[in-house]
């Protein structure tokens, strides 16, 4: 909790608290108790007109004045004497004019935060009911105790020598501690622990947030993201986290190995770079447009990535997005599967070409094939010949297969035909 935080939780409070200059001229003020900083600043000047603040001993601790009809304690620390002072900060709190309230009762009641008191030998001498709560017990049962009749064995030596290095240091020291909690499970807080003013005396004060919650959450994602990086290096996935605008952000190992590239040198590339300029890339498009506006939480596709050598692989991709703290979408996991066999990139067939594929797949001599596409026996061996160069294959059943695998021939139909045919009778 650091000072705007503390400003914050004073604000809806009936307190005020201000900030003074050298010629006691109120440069900042809060809480709830005035509606202004005129109202502060003629509080103020009640105050010194009265014999209280700065012309009382230095450091006097909480004191009861009245003001226009209200009623409030006063703490104002310690400034220094003579005229080379440099301003001041203090606080009031309203209370009921009872003469049983005890200082600081109402803050005591509103304030959410644990707060205490305690004295050089470690005896309470204020507490509020958060902090009272902590141990299952209540404010009254706690102050004027020992922290040995209070808090575990194990803690009040660490405890003492704390309040002691901050006695020594005189100045505020922000930290977090482990505690034992009522239902015995270990607790977390965090806070401040500075020197006061009780009376004449010198105490240590401290105010904490309880943090348990907040630390096993943490711890939780912690591990959370343990897993997820175990998983996205050593998996053998292909895995891939990408920001609203389409760049790496994270990557896996495997996805520097099927790309050819240095895991350095993948981070901060558009996705885009990666793929190969096919159908599938404009599909997928359309996919990511849906995700990073939320109209759709996940998607499954396929793309054909491309290598640094210019190599391709067809992959099956799965994508995920992740929601950031605000709303919207902070990023996308991206995790390929089954993933294809390493080719070259498709050389472009002619309709003519693509047609000679299928049907020499289908198991066609070149004299049927001739007949079927009205060429002559020339025509045919010219284009036989140069689908051989195309496709870097030396035989008739070589063909065939580089046909399939580069993706040429669809394989899922019979009679062979063309991947990209648009009518099933059609072999192109």
């Amino acid at each position: 909790m650091d000072e705007a935080d503390f400003k914050a939780l004073l604000a809806p409070l009936a307190v005020s608290w201000w900030e003074a200059d050298s010629g006691m001229s109120v440069v900042d003020s809060g809480g709830a108790a005035f509606d202004d900083q005129r109202t502060t600043r003629r509080f103020l000047e009640a105050l010194l007109a009265d014999g209280g603040g700065l012309s009382g001993p230095p450091g006097y601790g909480p004191y009861r004045t009245c003001f226009e009809g209200r009623t409030f304690d006063v703490h104002w620390p310690d400034v220094g004497d003579g005229p080379g002072r440099h301003g001041s900060r203090g606080v009031a709190i309203e209370v009921d004019d009872r003469p049983d309230d005890d200082p600081y009762a109402t803050f005591a009641d509103l304030a959410p935060a644990a707060a205490f008191v305690r004295d050089a030998t470690g005896r309470y001498v204020w507490a509020n009911h958060a902090y009272a709560h902590l141990y299952g017990t209540t404010r009254d049962a706690v102050i004027g105790r020992h922290l040995a009749e209070v808090d575990e064995a194990g803690d009040i030596t660490r405890f003492l020598a704390l309040d002691q290095e901050v006695l020594t240091r005189d100045r505020p020291v922000r930290h977090s501690l482990t505690y034992r909690r009522v239902d015995g499970c270990p607790g977390h807080a965090a806070g401040y622990r500075f020197p006061v003013r009780w009376g004449a005396a010198r105490c240590v004060a401290g105010i904490y947030v309880d943090v348990t919650d907040y630390t096993r959450v943490l711890d939780q994602r912690h591990q959370a993201e343990a897993d997820l990086q175990a998983l996205r290096d050593h998996s053998g996935l292909l895995c891939l986290r990408l920001t609203p605008d389409g760049r790496v952000s994270e990557a896996g190992t495997a996805v520097a190995d099927v790309l050819r590239v240095r895991l350095p040198d993948l981070i901060g590339l558009p996705a885009d770079t990666l793929l190969a300029q096919n159908p599938e890339r404009s599909a997928l498009h359309r996919i990511w447009d849906d995700l990073i506006s939320g109209r759709r939480r996940s998607a499954r596709t396929c793309a054909v990535l491309v290598d640094q050598e210019g190599w391709q692989r067809r992959v099956r991709l799965h994508l995920s997005t992740v929601c950031g703290r605000t709303r919207g979408v902070s990023g996308v996991w991206v995790v390929g599967t089954h993933l294809g066999l390493r080719h070259q990139h498709r050389p472009d067939l002619t309709a003519a070409q693509v047609r000679i594929l299928a049907l020499l797949a289908a198991g066609h001599s070149n004299a049927d094939i001739a007949a079927t596409l009205h060429l002559s026996r020339q025509t045919l061996d010219y284009h036989l010949s140069r689908l051989r160069v195309l496709l870097d294959a030396a035989t008739r059943p070589a063909l065939v297969a580089r046909a399939y695998v580069l993706g040429i021939l669809s394989s899922g139909t019979w009679p062979p035909r063309s991947s990209t045919a648009v009518n099933p009778s059609s072999p192109v």
